[in-house]
């Protein structure tokens, strides 16, 4: 994410509850995906779970985009 794009969540969280939940979750793919990322080896689940969080992330990542235009449009 960008830094402009995550100091409108900050700015936002607060009062956006779907804003903050896609937010958390954001963090945590990013997280868990960093951790296997990782490792010098993958196993096959790890790999199938690597591109199922990817998906996921992506997906929420689409979601909140949508807010933050709505945001973005309403500050301009």
């Amino acid at each position: 994410m960008e830094a402009n794009d995550i100091e409108l969540i900050v700015k936002h969280e607060g009062e956006d509850a779907e804003l903050k939940a896609l937010w958390d979750q954001h963090i945590v793919y990013e997280k868990l995906l960093d951790k296997i990322e990782s490792k010098s080896y993958h196993s096959p689940t790890e790999i199938q779970e690597m591109k199922e969080l990817k998906k996921k992330k992506l997906a929420g990542k689409t979601q909140l985009q949508t807010l933050l235009d709505k945001y973005r449009g309403e500050e301009a």
